[in-house]
């Protein structure tokens, strides 16, 4: 009996800590980690080009040169996003933000190959196989 109750609390460890390293996309409540604002949602992407506010990562493309694969940073570290190329990213705000709030993860990152621009926002590019990206700050 002790040894199948021991069994189970090692699987139900194992499940939580494998949990905790999957790679999710960013959603709305994560723009605070991603360097940005967690005041209002992201605006929805428009046809013309906006410029980021100061401290806040532009997504905003017209063509998927106009994307770049950089790291955006999260409370776990290093966290490769596609981004205008422009576009500057504030790693260390994030981890400095993280740190004031005592948060902190063991966490994993996608990888990402290359950036396309879709309906005005930069994307992951999904299904492709072999190219570069120069990851970038």
């Amino acid at each position: 009996m002790r040894t199948a109750l021991l069994a189970a609390i090692a699987i139900l460890m194992l499940a939580l800590a494998l949990s905790a390293c999957a790679a999710s996309r960013p959603g709305p409540d994560d723009r605070l980690l991603l360097g940005g604002s967690s005041a209002q949602p992201s605006p929805a992407p428009s046809s013309n080009m906006v410029k980021a506010k100061p401290g806040e990562v532009d997504y905003s493309c017209k063509v998927d040169a106009d994307c770049a694969v950089k790291d955006v940073g999260n409370c776990c570290g290093y966290y490769p996003q596609c981004v205008n190329a422009d576009s500057p990213t504030f790693p260390d705000q994030v981890k400095a933000e993280c740190a004031r709030e005592g948060r902190s993860s063991i966490c994993g990152f996608p990888s990402i190959e290359s950036c396309q621009c879709v309906q005005g926002r930069c994307a992951a590019k999904t299904g492709m196989q072999g190219g570069e990206q120069e990851i970038t700050q």
